[in-house]
């Protein structure tokens, strides 16, 4: 039986997924990671993108997160994410509806505040597009 390390996946939300895992391939800030059992100590920031999640060699689910934080232990991967979906729930349509909404409103922002969250807003929404196309 293949080592595992627990995953933890926790949105402002709720706990989403606490479980075992053989790895956890984590979008960073930096690239891409994989966390394996006894993996050195890091805390790290993760941009939007796709977390995949290994049991029995494979990827056994795949989650979108919006962006958020990672830490990781020897024993423990603990993501906390502004926002998860697991892609079997994300469509084209979600995605692309959430992109056209947030361009409508970095074309009407006028304050810097209102600009930076829009514009995040797309960056969050394209990353969903790519990861169901």
């Amino acid at each position: 039986m293949p080592e595992t390390t627990e995953f933890e996946l926790v949105s402002p939300e709720k706990l989403l997924i606490a479980e075992p895992a053989e790895m956890v391939v984590v979008p960073g800030t930096e690239g891409d990671f994989g966390a394996l059992p006894r993996h050195s100590p890091m805390i790290t920031a993760v941009r939007p993108g796709v977390i995949d999640v290994y049991k029995d060699g494979r990827i056994e689910k795949r989650i979108f997160v919006a962006g958020g934080f990672a830490e990781v232990n020897e024993t423990r991967i603990t993501v906390l994410a502004e926002e998860a979906i697991p892609l079997t729930e994300a469509t084209v349509e979600m995605a692309i509806e959430r992109l056209a909404a947030a361009q409508r409103d970095l074309a009407a922002a006028t304050a810097e505040p209102a600009k930076r969250d829009a514009a995040r807003r797309v960056v969050v929404a394209e990353a969903l597009r790519q990861a169901v196309s």
